[in-house]
C-alpha cells in the first residue's frame, strides 16, 4: 500500500495527516501554528508532528511516497517556496526543500485553496467531477479550479470587479467580488445596517451575540427581521453575480461553496441557485454548473495536499 503525507497550514492550527492511495485519511494530528514565531521554528514543529504521526500510525516510512503542504500566501511552485505570507510572516521560505531534506520524503507545495479544491474532488462534494470550482467564502473569496483531477493554478477570481468604483478592496481595486461576497463583506454590510437601523432586530441580535459575525444576519432573519432579510438578499445577489461570471466563462460540472457562510446550507443555496440561473447565458441553462456545499471541511486541505504530491510524482 502507498501512503502520502498531507499538511494544511492555517493561521491558528497546522493539521497533518497520512492519506492512502484512494484519498482516505488513515491518521491525523493538529498543532498550534504559533505564527508569531520565526518560520524555521514553526517548520521544526511541523517536522516533529509528522514524525510522531508516522510513528503512531505504525507505517514504514518507505511506504510513504511523498508529502504535500497546503499554505496561504504567494507561492513559487518551481522552487516549492513561500515568497510571502503576510498573516504568517513567512518570506522566501523554502519549506518544501527543507522538508524533503529533513524527512527524506519528496515534498511539494500548493496554495491552500487549491489543495482544498482537489480534496473535494477526490473525496468530497465534487467527487468524480471532470471539472470543478471550489469557492471559499472566508476572509476573502478563494477559487480553486480542478480539471481532470489536476489543479489549475493562478486564478484570482475573487478580484474580478462586480461593481465599478464600489467598495475598496485590499488588493487596491474597487468593487471586487470578495469585497461583497466574502464573509468579511457580509459582516461589513451587516455592520452598516446595524448602524443605520439601531432599533432593528438585527441590531438587537448583534448586541446579544456580542459581536457581528457572518452568522448574525441569518440569526436575525430567522427571528423575522426584514432589515436582515434585505442584507441577505443583497449578499446573495452579489454572490450570484460572481458565480454567474464563472459559469459563463468556464461552466465547470460543479461549483462547491465552502467557508462559514456556506454552512447555512440550503437556506443559502436555494435562492442562490435561482438567482444564478436567471443571470447566466441562456444557452448554458440546460447544462449549467451544479451548485452545492463543500462536505469535507478542513479534511479537504489534508487530502488535497497529499494527492497533489501524488500527482507531482506521476508527472
Amino acid at each position: 500500500m502507498a501512503y502520502y503525507i498531507g499538511v494544511d497550514v492555517g493561521g491558528t492550527n497546522i493539521k497533518s495527516g497520512i492519506i492512502d492511495d484512494s484519498g482516505n485519511i488513515i491518521n491525523e494530528s493538529s498543532i498550534p501554528t504559533g505564527a508569531d514565531r520565526p518560520q524555521d521554528v514553526v517548520l521544526q514543529d511541523i517536522l516533529q508532528s509528522v514524525r510522531e504521526l508516522i510513528a503512531s500510525s505504525k507505517i514504514d516510512i518507505h511506504e510513504i511516497k511523498s508529502a504535500g503542504v497546503g499554505t496561504p500566501g504567494m507561492i513559487d511552485y518551481d522552487t516549492g517556496s513561500v515568497i510571502y505570507n503576510n498573516n504568517l510572516g513567512w518570506k522566501n521560505f523554502h519549506i518544501a526543500e527543507k522538508m524533503t531534506q529533513a524527512l527524506g520524503i519528496s515534498t511539494t507545495l500548493e496554495n491552500d485553496a487549491d489543495a482544498a479544491a482537489l480534496g473535494e474532488v477526490i473525496a468530497g462534494s465534487a467527487k468524480g467531477a471532470k471539472s470543478a470550482m471550489i469557492v471559499t467564502l472566508g476572509t476573502g473569496v478563494g477559487v480553486g479550479i480542478v480539471i481532470d483531477n489536476k489543479i489549475f493554478r493562478g486564478s484570482e477570481f475573487g478580484h474580478m470587479v462586480i461593481l465599478k468604483n464600489g467598495r475598496p478592496c485590499k488588493c487596491g481595486r474597487k468593487g471586487c467580488w470578495e469585497s461583497y461576497a466574502s464573509a468579511t463583506g457580509l459582516i461589513v454590510s451587516t455592520f452598516e445596517e446595524v448602524n443605520a437601523n439601531p432599533e432593528s432586530i438585527l441590531a438587537k441580535t448583534a448586541e446579544l451575540e456580542g459581536k457581528i459575525t457572518g452568522r448574525t444576519v441569518f440569526d436575525a432573519a430567522d427571528r423575522g427581521c426584514e432589515v436582515a432579510k434585505k442584507v441577505i438578499d443583497d449578499y446573495i445577489t452579489n454572490l450570484s453575480c460572481g458565480l454567474s461570471n464563472l459559469i459563463n466563462g468556464m461552466n465547470p460540472e460543479i461549483i462547491s461553496l465552502g467557508g462559514g457562510v456556506a454552512n447555512q446550507g440550503e437556506k443559502l443555496l436555494v435562492p442562490l441557485r435561482e438567482k444564478v440561473m436567471s443571470e447566466i447565458y441562456e444557452g448554458l441553462r440546460h447544462k449549467a454548473s451544479k451548485i452545492v456545499a463543500c462536505t469535507l471541511g478542513y479534511k479537504a486541505g489534508l487530502i488535497g495536499a497529499a494527492m497533489a504530491s501524488k500527482n507531482a510524482l506521476n508527472n
